[in-house]
């Protein structure tokens, strides 16, 4: 966990001219072939032996996440349930990454997983809108540490960032990271849906690294446009580039609208293909799902006894 950008790129934030400069110095990023090379590896085929396989990674690594106005204790125990032991009539069957949840709830996860090795993941700093000042954005972080979250998702300042006040978002991610210390994983949260080009997202996926995010994700789950194949195709070549720079490996998260076990294996592919075979791991690549879930243990007992199951055989949320 960073608390202060690698010393490779120290001097990059130390004025808003400075990092202004740096992150209009990126490569600018050719939307027709990013959108092309996303769509070519999403056409890989996945043998049996390989598709099984595919299918326990990607279950390893999902967010099991409810966040609605709706939810309640009663249904956070469930998902807790859930992510321990997605398919209770096959012990084999591997435990989710970790269960995510508002603030206000991150004690009932807690309570529900235990010692176990599924982690507490708490949205924080006003979700999703990020719509206000720091002290209230870093007394829920705060709420959610408390409450024995492991994983913080922060949202940024979108309004900050597309204003062109990049200090100011760097700032409060700092901020953020030092709150969360050495208690929890940062995951920093772009809403790609709402930055409007693919360079943008390059410079929000650095951005997000120099001020210290162990993860950077997609999206809320809560706009129209979310997760797809090519805004996380660029985030990774961001974090592979990252890491080749400065040694300091950030993980990625995709979230919203990836719902099938065929949608999960074309990003593990995209992870394999352009990270590298380092972040094919659940500590360093999720899936923000609520219904994905759903499939992967569907065609998971496909492969396994060659039918699938009646309808009541997977929960619904």
């Amino acid at each position: 966990m960073s608390t202060s950008t690698p010393p490779p790129l120290a001097d990059v934030a130390a004025s808003d001219a400075t990092l202004r400069r740096f992150l209009h110095g990126l490569p600018g990023v050719d939307p027709v072939g990013l959108e092309a090379r996303a769509a070519a590896l999403g056409t890989r085929s996945v043998k049996t032996t390989a598709k099984a396989y595919a299918i326990d990674l990607a279950i390893s690594m999902i967010d099991l996440t409810t966040l609605e106005g709706a939810d309640t204790p009663g249904k956070v125990r469930s998902l807790a349930a859930k992510a321990l032991r997605p398919d209770p009539s096959d012990r084999s069957t591997p435990a989710t990454a970790a269960v995510c949840v508002y603030p206000d709830l991150a004690a009932t996860a807690r309570a529900a997983l235990g010692d176990s090795p599924v982690k507490v993941a708490s949205v924080a700093t006003a979700f999703p809108a990020g719509r206000a000042v720091l002290d209230v954005k870093l007394a829920d972080v705060r709420s959610a540490l408390d409450a024995g979250a492991d994983e913080v998702d922060m949202v940024i300042d979108r309004g900050a960032f597309l204003a062109g006040r990049y200090l100011a978002v760097f700032e409060e991610i700092r901020a953020v990271r030092e709150a969360c210390g050495d208690r929890a994983r940062l995951k920093v949260i772009f809403e790609t849906g709402e930055l409007s080009t693919y360079d943008n997202i390059r410079r929000a996926s650095w951005l997000g690294m120099l001020a210290g995010a162990d993860f950077i994700k997609t999206s809320t789950g809560k706009v129209g446009t979310n997760a797809t194949p090519a805004n996380t195709l660029l985030m990774l070549e961001a974090v592979r580039d990252f890491r080749a720079q400065t040694g300091t490996q950030v993980g990625v998260k995709p979230a919203g609208g990836i719902r099938t076990t065929k949608d999960a294996i074309k990003y593990l592919v995209l992870v394999g293909e352009t990270a590298g075979p380092d972040w094919l791991d659940g500590h360093w690549f999720r899936f923000g799902a609520s219904s994905l879930l759903g499939d992967l243990l569907m065609q998971r007992q496909k492969l396994r006894t060659g039918r699938y199951s009646g309808p009541d055989y997977v929960t619904v949320d």
